[in-house]
């Protein structure tokens, strides 16, 4: 591990003087390409950095004690000693894991779909809750969204909302929402007081780029027709939704929240080259999929993965047995709590088979 990490703290030193290199910031797409290999392998050198100053500390600290000392000096430097190998030991463990092989689809941007189940009015409002809370997540994580298509209830909720979220690291943070989320609360229409239980499914999909899936136009149906929502002097009035059929894999897309014809197949093609992708990607990851199976969760959208419990004021994740009392603030976007955990599980099940 030793030399495969000075080889990439020499490289991370290549790509530092190569970036103030006049040449290649004149060349904006070879300077993209250096930054983003720069960016990649930063966290990898602080961290081999940090055990390197670690280790050296740790060596001073054992010289001491060979020197002699009074026992108090004697004391606090064997305390260092212990402290300074724990340290050791755990930042060993990082770089493990931070050498672990990457997801290909982790710097992806996403497509997010939400749909009610089951619970009728009821699914369809927890889905707008949703809705919000990742809004409000990918805001805090300056991400922006789009929402690419809706299908609305008449008391404000969603039968199936997919938004399209940019940013870095998208798909690495919310991989691990895909699954069904269930709410328990008190319906404003409930007279006598009674919890009632409501589920909606969530499935995050990398979204997929021209290069990634190639779509034969042949293999398409295209019809429009009227629009219909929650309101616009467009609905009902032109022909400009789009029902896109993909006759091979039998998926059909439809896209009507733009009041251009041209601006909804855009919007309905990049929803089909993505489910298109996410087939293909579960297809060359099944037997691998296999084997990891774990907590963390296989992201089969008919898992029950996380309840949000209104009367307590609790949010549990049961992949990993994770509760938090703090449902509004979590409703308001503060994931990282569960994403950090979730993504700590993943990491020690990549490494535990690593090492088996």
């Amino acid at each position: 591990m030793l030399e495969k990490l000075q080889a990439i703290e020499n490289r991370y030193e290549q790509l530092t003087q190569l970036l103030s290199d006049p040449e290649v910031i004149s060349d904006i797409n070879k300077y993209k390409e250096y930054a983003k290999e720069h960016s990649q392998l930063e966290d990898v050198v602080q961290l081999y950095r940090k055990l390197q100053s670690i280790e050296q500390e740790a060596i001073e600290a054992k010289e001491m004690l060979a020197d002699s000392l009074d026992q108090d000096t004697r004391d606090w430097v064997e305390d260092e000693f212990q402290r300074l190998q724990l340290a050791k030991r755990e930042f060993e463990q990082k770089l493990h894991i931070a050498l672990l092989p990457k997801d290909p689809r982790d710097e992806k941007n996403v497509l997010l779909e939400i749909r009610a189940g089951a619970g009728g009015g009821e699914a369809a409002l927890f889905a707008a809750t949703l809705h919000r809370m990742y809004s409000y997540y990918a805001e805090r994580q300056n991400w922006s969204t789009e929402v690419i298509s809706a299908s609305y209830t008449d008391i404000g909720g969603f039968k199936e909302v997919i938004i399209g979220i940019k940013g870095k690291g998208a798909f690495s943070r919310l991989k691990y929402e895909s699954g069904v989320h269930r709410v328990q609360r008190i319906p404003s229409t409930e007279s006598g007081g009674r919890i009632h239980t409501s589920t909606a499914t969530v499935a995050v999909l990398p979204e997929a780029e021209d290069v990634d899936v190639e779509i034969n136009p042949d293999d398409l149906d295209i019809d429009t027709y009227s629009a219909s929502g929650p309101g616009g002097q467009h609905v009902n009035k032109t022909q400009s939704a789009i029902r896109i059929t993909h006759r091979p894999s039998g998926i059909v897309v439809t896209c009507q929240d733009e009041k251009s014809q041209h601006k909804n197949k855009a919007k309905a093609l990049k929803v089909l080259r993505t489910r298109l992708f996410d087939i293909k990607q579960a297809e060359l990851h099944e037997e691998e999929a296999e084997a990891r199976r774990s907590q963390v969760g296989t992201g089969d959208r008919s898992e029950r993965i996380r309840t949000y419990n209104f009367p307590q004021g609790r949010v549990t994740d049961h992949r990993i047995g994770l509760t938090l009392h703090k449902l509004d603030l979590i409703l308001e976007g503060d994931l990282d709590d569960i994403i950090n955990a979730l993504a700590l599980e993943e990491e020690k099940q990549k490494l535990s088979v690593q090492e088996g």
